[in-house]
């Protein structure tokens, strides 16, 4: 008899940018039993057929009619934690920005505990004890989005070796960064291929790798790649579901196949 998924011993909320077809399928390929995954989405910030995200990209999102309508329902909804699972917006507030707006989500949402996307990535690294990531993000992310990066994971002591985007490959390589996406590139995005491609390029310098970007699906190279560099491997996703899971007072250690950072 299959399981219901319900989550008599967690129920995460993810909040997901519109066009995301990513982060609900990892969390629930990698979510323990009893945990269930309950699924918001807002509209992005960036405006259509551009590059531009506004002046100030963490606060769109952060004061989205969209998110702060998803909060107000999953604060009706019994949760134990809520995940902000787009990894831009984070970027660009940065770590403080990242803790004031987790704590007035959480308060939009009844008190119920928030992260969000760069929150995680930073806590998981820590978590594991990669002090210098190599880390890939997808096509889409725009050099700028890539330079805040660099500032975000720096200042949270984390400071990447390298930062280089996934090479989707041939018909791709034409398309500005954005365009990627909105052309679909984040159903295109292969497992096998970003194994492929990690593990060709990563720098010797290196002592984990960070594979950043919720709507960039790889959590199933995780555990090839962790056994063939020998250091640990951290994925947007696989790091908000750790820390949701911490943070509803779940263990993560039943989650397998998915990485040492369950285990940390």
């Amino acid at each position: 008899m299959r399981s219901d998924r319900w989550g008599w011993r967690a129920a995460i909320g993810v909040l997901v940018i519109d066009k995301d077809p990513v982060a609900e399928s990892e969390f629930w390929s990698m979510a323990p039993p009893g945990v269930s995954i309950v699924a918001a989405r807002f509209e992005s910030p960036r405006k259509p057929g551009t590059s531009d995200y506004g002046d100030d990209p963490a606060e769109l999102v952060a004061s989205s009619p969209d998110v702060a309508r998803g909060l107000e329902f999953f604060g009706g909804m019994q949760l134990d934690a809520i995940c902000v699972c787009f990894t831009t917006s984070s970027l660009f507030g940065g770590p403080a920005f990242d803790v004031s707006f987790a704590a007035r989500a959480s308060a939009a949402a009844g008190g119920i505990p928030v992260v969000t996307a760069a929150q995680s990535s930073a806590a998981a690294l820590a978590a594991v004890g990669v002090s210098r990531p190599y880390v890939v993000v997808p096509p889409w992310f725009k050099d700028e989005i890539v330079e805040v990066g660099q500032s975000y994971f720096t200042e949270a002591g984390h400071p990447p070796v390298d930062i280089q985007r996934f090479r989707l490959g041939r018909g791709w390589d034409t398309l500005k960064p954005w365009e990627t996406w909105d052309a679909g590139a984040q159903w295109e995005v292969r497992p096998a291929d970003v194994y492929r491609q990690v593990r060709a390029d990563f720098p010797s310098t290196a002592d984990g790798v960070l594979l950043a970007g919720n709507g960039f699906r790889c959590a199933d190279a995780v555990s090839a790649l962790e056994a063939d560099l020998g250091v640990p491997v951290i994925t947007s996703n696989q790091a908000c579901l750790w820390h949701s899971l911490r943070t509803a007072g779940t263990s993560p250690r039943d989650v397998t196949g998915y990485g040492r950072l369950f285990a940390a």
